[in-house]
């Protein structure tokens, strides 16, 4: 294949988006940990499902760098996984020195590609590896509403009893407790979820996708949510790969947009060839904008821990 993407981080997230990326024919991939032994293994076990899955995607496992050279895409999951009672701001410092080191050695060897940044807390690590990489804001875009967007979907459609490929949702603000889902912007089959359900309803969802990680970490008990994660990443690069210019929630660089300027926050963007073409502004009513200033106020704050850091 003639695309290349490079998964940083072998662990659940990372093998699970590399297997994605693999059998749906979109790129070769590398999959890259420092665990002697897990890319590696993991990588060949996805191949020798090649012949049966039917895809020719090369697939490559390694503990050092040199082979993500030239990578069209990052995809950085790398960091540690979060427990029960942790949140994900807990995980600030040691990840933050983690996609420090591993942004750095990535963009050293591909300073054309783009970032998609996964770990947690999602919103700070993109300032983290936008620093370190040096990369304009297009190419550094975190994934974080299209994976929150997709579980109120996923509520959505269980609660009216309908296709999930028949809902769409939007899911601004940070990637934690003050994430902003918008009813109104929220569909089935193109109508309102404000005409088919009542407000309890709609609050109970919302409720219910804030804490989406958290119920996943607590069920089980020894890791967090993997399958979901992996596929909002890879729907990111399919747009970007195949520059589908798909309108999706993600975390990125904003200028004034929505009135928030140098923060990484998720508003709806055009994701095509040269990553983010294009922030799409929505008129938010005076209770939405006042939630992702809030939200926005929350990622500030994950900042300015970095700063105290000196990450």
């Amino acid at each position: 294949m003639d695309r290349k993407v490079t998964v940083i981080g072998a662990g659940n997230v990372g093998a699970t988006t590399a297997q994605r990326l693999a059998e749906k024919e979109l790129c070769d991939v590398v999959l890259i940990d420092i665990a002697e032994g897990l890319p590696q293994g993991k990588a060949l076990d996805l191949a020798e499902a090649a012949p049966i899955e039917k895809h020719d995607a090369k697939l490559e496992g390694s503990n050092v760098y040199d082979p993500s050279a030239d990578s069209d895409i990052v995809i950085i999951t790398a960091g540690i996984p979060r427990k029960p009672g942790m949140s994900r701001d807990d995980l600030i410092s040691t990840n933050a020195k983690i996609i420090k080191n591993v942004t750095a050695q990535v963009a050293a060897l591909s300073p054309n590609a783009i970032l998609i940044i996964v770990s947690n807390p999602l919103d700070a690590m993109c300032h983290v590896a936008f620093d370190a990489s040096g990369f304009p804001a297009n190419r550094v875009i975190g994934m974080a509403g299209v994976l929150d967007s997709a579980r109120f979907r996923t509520f959505i459609a269980r609660e009216l009893n309908v296709s999930v490929e028949n809902t769409h949702a939007f899911v601004l603000g940070g990637h934690g407790d003050t994430m902003v889902p918008l009813p109104r912007y929220s569909t089935v089959a193109g109508i309102p979820i404000t005409e088919l359900m009542p407000k309890d309803r709609i609050d109970a969802l919302i409720e219910r996708t804030r804490n989406g990680g958290a119920e996943i970490v607590g069920l089980l008990k020894t890791g967090s949510a993997f399958y979901a994660p992996a596929s909002a990443a890879v729907e990111m690069a399919e747009s970007i790969l195949k520059d589908k210019k798909k309108i999706l929630p993600c975390a990125v660089r904003l200028k004034g947009e929505y009135g928030i300027s140098d923060l990484f926050i998720g508003v709806p963007v055009k994701l095509g060839a040269t990553g983010v073409e294009e922030v799409i502004q929505i008129t938010l009513t005076e209770e939405e904008q006042a939630a992702l200033n809030n939200s926005a106020q929350a990622v500030q704050g994950l900042v300015d821990t970095l700063k105290k850091l000196g990450l």
